[in-house]
C-alpha cells in the first residue's frame, strides 16, 4: 500500500501524523511512504529522519497520490481537489462542526476515518484521548494570559497572593479535557468549579481531585449561577461526533464579570457557548459584550513536539492495521476502529454527522 504524509497547512498548525518510528515500521511492512517535504519539520523530525528509515520524500502532490492519507487536521478547502474516490483519509475531522467539510467529503468518495470517533466499548475515545489531554493542561494557563489587563481581561492573576483571593475557574464537563484543566487550575492556585452531569463521573473526580475543586452537578441553574462567580469559563463538554450542546448562550454573558475570559475547547464540535467562533494562534482571542473569547480550534498545535508524539502514540496501532489490511478488513476486525468510519464512498455512515445536517443515515454494511 502506498500510504502519504501530507505537511499541514492549516494557520498556525506544526503537528505531523507519522513519525520516522512509524515510517520506519511501515515500511518494513512492506509499504512505500511517501512524506511531504517539510511535513515533520515543525515538531522537530527533519526530512532526513524519514529518508534514513526508508520513507520517500516526496512533493504535495505525490504525497497525497496515496492508498492512505494520514493527517493531523481535516483537510482544508484548498486540500479538497486532491481527495479522490476510494482514497482512505485517517485524521480529525469533526464533520459536525462543518457542512462543508462533510459536503467535499461526500462529493470526493474518500473513505474518512476520524480519529475523534473511533471508540472502545468502555465508550473511552483513545484517538481523541492525548490531544484533549494537551488541550486541557493548555486551557487554563492560556485563560490565566488572557486575564492579563493588556488583552483586556479583568487583571486577575490566576492563583491570587498572600492576602488576596485566588480567581475563581468554572469547567463545564468532567471528561478527559475538564479533568486535566481542573488539575492544572488547582495546581496553579484557583479556585475551581467542575460541573458535570454524571453523579458516577463526579464521584470519580471527588476522590482524585484536589480539596480545590468543587465538583457539582451540571443544569440551568448550577450554569447560570456558577458564571455570575467565575473569572474564567472553561467549556470542555463533548459528544462523540455530534454538535457541542449549546450550554452558555449569548445572553448569559451579561452575568459574567467584565473582562472575565472564555476558552471554548469544544469549538472543533461548534463549541458550547453561543457566542463562540473559531479563531487561530496568529489571532486568539476577540471580546465580546466585555467577556475575552478564546477559541483556537487546534490548541495543542502550539506544542507539536509534545502532540505528536502523544498522538502518534495513540494512532499508530489502527494506522499499521489499515495499511496492512485495508479499511474494509480492519473495521470488521476491529469494533473501535469501525465506529471511526464517517463518510465512506459517498455517504454518511455516522449517526452524528448524519443528525448534525439532517442527511440520509446509511448503515456500516452498506459500504461492505
Amino acid at each position: 500500500m502506498i500510504v502519504g504524509v501530507p505537511k499541514e497547512i492549516k494557520p498556525g498548525e506544526n503537528r505531523v501524523a507519522l513519525v520516522p518510528a512509524g515510517a520506519e515500521v511501515l515500511v518494513s511492512d512492506g509499504h512505500e511512504v511517501r512524506v511531504e517535504r517539510g511535513a515533520g519539520v515543525g515538531s522537530g523530525f527533519v526530512d532526513e529522519a524519514y529518508e534514513a528509515v526508508g520513507a520517500k520524500l516526496a512533493s504535495r502532490d505525490a504525497s497525497w497520490a496515496a492508498d492512505l492519507i494520514l493527517k493531523v487536521k481535516e483537510p482544508i478547502e484548498s486540500e479538497w481537489p486532491a481527495l479522490r474516490a476510494s482514497q482512505v483519509v485517517f485524521t480529525y475531522f469533526h464533520f459536525a462542526a462543518s457542512e462543508s467539510l462533510t459536503r467535499a467529503l461526500i462529493k470526493s468518495c474518500a473513505v474518512a476515518i476520524a480519529y475523534e470517533t473511533v471508540q472502545l466499548d468502555s465508550g473511552e475515545l483513545p484517538l481523541l484521548t492525548p490531544m484533549s489531554e494537551v488541550a486541557g493542561r493548555m486551557a487554563v494557563p492560556e485563560g490565566a494570559k488572557y486575564l492579563e489587563r493588556v488583552y483586556g481581561g479583568s487583571g486577575i492573576l490566576l492563583g491570587g497572593v498572600p492576602g488576596v483571593i485566588p480567581a475563581e475557574v468554572l469547567i463545564i464537563g468532567g471528561g478527559v479535557v475538564g479533568t486535566h484543566a481542573a488539575k492544572m487550575g488547582a495546581g496553579l492556585g484557583a479556585h475551581v468549579t467542575l460541573l458535570d452531569v454524571s453523579l458516577d463521573r463526579l464521584r470519580y473526580l471527588s476522590d482524585v481531585l484536589p480539596a480545590n475543586v468543587d465538583l457539582v452537578y451540571s443544569n440551568r441553574h448550577t450554569i447560570l449561577e456558577q458564571l455570575r462567580k467565575a473569572d474564567l469559563v472553561i467549556g470542555a463538554v463533548l459528544v462523540p461526533g455530534a454538535k457541542a450542546p449549546r450550554l452558555v448562550l449569548r445572553a448569559d454573558l451579561s452575568l459574567m464579570k467584565p473582562g472575565s475570559v472564555i476558552v471554548d475547547v469544544a469549538v472543533d464540535q461548534g463549541g458550547c457557548i453561543e457566542s463562540i467562533h473559531p479563531t487561530t494562534h496568529e489571532k486568539p482571542i476577540y471580546l465580546l459584550d466585555g467577556i475575552v473569547h478564546y477559541a483556537v480550534a487546534n490548541m495543542p498545535g502550539a506544542v507539536p513536539r509534545t502532540s505528536t508524539l502523544a498522538l502518534t502514540n495513540a494512532t499508530f496501532p489502527y494506522t499499521r492495521r489499515l495499511a496492512r489490511e485495508g479499511w474494509k478488513t480492519a473495521c470488521r476486525s476491529d469494533r473501535a476502529l469501525a465506529h471511526g468510519l464517517n463518510v465512506v464512498e459517498g455517504k454518511v455512515v455516522h449517526p452524528g454527522v448524519a443528525e448534525a445536517f439532517a442527511m440520509p443515515l446509511v448503515t456500516l454494511d452498506a459500504n461492505r
